[in-house]
Formats: C-alpha cells, structure tokens, sequence
C-alpha cells in the first residue's frame, strides 16, 4: 500500500483550484455582489464569465493593487473573491491585506493556491510555508484550509455568508478525496463539510492525529492504520478551520491519550501546531509532537511529493512521533535528527 499523501492507485479527481474555478461563475450568476480579481494566474477562462463579463477583473501580476481593489469593492457592498499564489496573498499583499481588508473588516475572500510546497518546483520564492500563522493573527479574519476539492468547493459556497475577511488555503495538483479514505469510521463521517467545526476521521483513541491541508491528513489517515498494526488507535481530526478554531473538538482528541501529533504543510511555528498547542495549554495540557516543515528554507528544489517526503511530513514521522509519545520519549517533531527523513 502507498503512502496516502501520493494517492496512487485511485481515480484522480479535480484539483481544489479547479473546483473553486469551476464553481464561482455560477456563484457569481447567481449573486450579483459576487467578483472575481484575477492576478494573471491562468487559472480562469473569460468566457466561463460571459454572463457576468463586468464582474471578472484581471489586474495582472500586482498583487498589492489587487488587495486594494478588493477593499474598495467590499467597501462598496460587493464580495470579491481575489486568486493569487498564497505566497504572495500574504507576504508581498500583506500590508494591503492588514491595513485595507482586516482594519476595516470587510468581506474579502482571498483564495490562495499553491499552498505549502504545492510550488516546490520553482523554489522557496514560491513557496507557502508561513501563510496561515500571518492570516491567523489578523483580527476578524477567517483561515481555511480544505482537506479536498468538494471540501474547497463548500469553503467557498459557505464563505460568501460570512462577515469579515476570509482566507481560503488550496493546494495546486489533485488529491484524494477525503470521504473515500475516511471509509465512514470518525464519528462526524457523512455530516456535511462546515466551516468553524472540525472533521472527525477516524474516533478518539490511545494517542490523537491532528492535521489540516489535503497531503497532511491523508498522511495521518496512513498512520492511523499503521499504528492499528502497533496495537495503537489513533483518532484522526482533520482541523480544516484554523480560525475559528474547533477548541471544543481539539480538548476532545487530546482528552485521556498519551498525547497529540500535530501534521501540517507549514513551518513549524504559528501554524496548525501552533494554534492546537495554544488551545491545550489554556484549557487541557497535554504532550504536543509537531509534524511539520524544519525551521529552514527547502535546501531542494522538486515536486510536492519529493519535497514532503524529503522534510519529513509523511505518514512515517507521523508514526514515530505518535510511538514517542506512548513510550514517553522526549521530542518528536520533525527538528528531531531521527525523524527528519523519516
């Protein structure tokens, strides 16, 4: 059996961007407050616009303006949604998004693809590995990261109802899709994708998998049936929403196990990890091993598989790190020299 996070052997479905490609036109036809700012990503025909031509913007590669316009458009009644590569959302954008869009809350919704390492070809100027703990920390925003494409899809359906900034994470290649994987076994399995509520995979158990993003849940979902073969259950919990976080199911997870594993696609700092580690410490402390990139840029330049697996954000470094918390071993993430290349 392959590592989950590569999803061989199944049918590939769309992409997370494709499915937000495919689905805001409609949304857009049907709510004229609804745009569509583009930073020249290639991602979007015109003519899947022809119904709504005056509301489809490309302003080319500016990302700064972007945010502008965006601010201006809400700040008029509208609800854009802005594509750009997440790097640049948050990194190059980031004043424009601080002071224009979180100051005066309004009703933004940035969708940014090639989160992570999904641009691990073209190398850390590309990479997205410090978004979600700058989104996080900015008053009034919502942060999203879908597990999938339907999940995506439902992000951006719900987020058009919802006040304030929003900041929805996706991803650049297909990935598996999550209900499959799930096999029905979390308790939450068949409740509906919601926004602000975490999704249960697999039921609480002797140690708790915590992960967000499409490669870092699949990876726990691996785990947890590795670890089944150690004599170990691990519940699975994929933290789709970084803000507002699902505190109430984080305390649950942690609640009676040796321990949490957190897995993201994402430094370790701010992130993810972070916030679980946060939500512990204040209301139910337990031991936190955090499973995601080392503090330092990719040394590599290669593909999102290559690159996970060469950092050690895998399905095997889950494993251990879950086995070092039942035993009782110090450590455990993956600034550990025994797990780096797990």
């Amino acid at each position: 059996m392959t590592d989950a996070r590569d999803g061989a052997g199944t049918a590939a479905p769309p992409s997370a961007r494709e499915a937000y490609r495919d689905l805001l036109p409609a949304l857009m036809r049907a709510d004229d407050r609804l745009y569509c700012l583009d930073s020249d990503t290639g991602l979007f025909d015109r003519a899947a616009f022809a119904g709504v031509p005056d509301r489809y913007l490309n302003l080319g590669i500016a990302e700064h303006n972007l945010m502008g316009t965006a601010a201006g458009l809400a700040a008029s009644g509208k609800i854009p949604f802005v594509t750009t590569m997440a790097t640049f959302a948050t990194t190059r954008a980031l004043e424009a998004v601080k002071i224009d869009i979180a100051y005066p809350a309004l009703p933004v919704r940035i969708v940014a693809t090639h989160g992570g390492l999904a641009a691990g070809h073209l190398g850390p100027t590309h990479h997205a590995l410090e978004d979600l703990a700058i989104m996080r920390m900015l008053p009034g925003f919502t942060v999203v990261v879908p597990g999938d494409a339907r999940q995506a899809g439902e992000a951006v359906r719900q987020s058009v109802g919802l006040p304030g900034p929003v900041y929805i994470r996706l991803g650049r290649s297909a990935t598996p899709d999550l209900d499959a994987r799930a096999a029905g076994t979390g308790p939450s399995a068949g409740e509906p994708f919601e926004i602000g509520r975490a999704q249960w995979l697999r039921p609480p158990g002797d140690v708790a998998l915590i992960a967000g993003g499409p490669h870092p849940v699949l990876a726990a979902l691996r785990a947890a049936d590795l670890l089944a073969a150690h004599g170990v259950r691990a519940a699975v919990l994929n933290l789709h929403t970084l803000r507002p976080l699902d505190a109430d199911a984080v305390v649950a997870a942690a609640a009676g196990t040796a321990g949490v594993v957190t897995v993201e696609e994402h430094w370790r700092s701010g992130g993810l990890g972070g916030a679980v580690a946060e939500t512990l410490a204040e209301r139910a402390p337990a031991r936190v091993a955090r499973i995601g990139m080392p503090a330092a840029f990719a040394e590599r330049v290669g593909g999102q598989d290559d690159l996970l697996g060469w950092y050690g954000i895998t399905s095997g470094a889950i494993v251990a790190a879950a086995l070092n918390l039942i035993s009782g071993t110090p450590g455990g993430g993956t600034d550990d020299p025994d797990l780096s290349r797990v």
